[in-house]
């Protein structure tokens, strides 16, 4: 049970049905999904996650289903049961398929445990793999 009254398009504020009407024109749906519905409880707060969330699925370097899978992903790992069927269902509209989907899970699964032992021995990076992930050239191939 929700922990707030879901607001209904037919009771949402003027700026709330703004958000709404988005979301349902660009998800190319007519009713409110529910994590919106909470949200428009507060317009302010509804209004700041769509957008930020339109900014940052938008294609880029990363492509659509790719962010889908990532989104899966930190859902499984954050335990989000909405966050896994929603991006799950977007993803599958992609392209993703049960093998794939069996991909995701595996990575996430493995990648959860790693980062729970490497926690768990507080295991100091590498220097290598440090200057690796910055980007940083070795200095032999700088001198080059």
């Amino acid at each position: 049970m929700a922990t707030v009254r879901m607001v209904e398009y037919e009771d949402a504020s003027p700026e709330a049905r703004e958000v709404y009407d988005d979301i349902m024109e660009r998800k190319n749906i007519d009713w409110v999904p529910n994590i919106w519905k909470a949200m428009g409880s507060h317009p302010p707060l509804l209004k700041d996650v769509w957008n930020s969330l339109q900014e940052t699925m938008k294609p880029g370097r990363l492509d659509p289903l790719t962010k889908e899978m990532i989104a899966i992903a930190v859902s499984v790992t954050n335990g989000c049961e909405y966050c896994i069927h929603s991006h799950t269902a977007a993803a599958r509209k992609l392209g993703l398929d049960d093998e794939m989907l069996g991909e995701v899970m595996a990575v996430t699964g493995a990648f959860n445990r790693t980062n729970a032992l490497a926690n768990g021995y507080h295991v100091p990076v590498d220097p290598p793999i440090l200057e690796a992930a910055l980007g940083k050239p070795k200095i032999d191939e700088a001198a080059d």
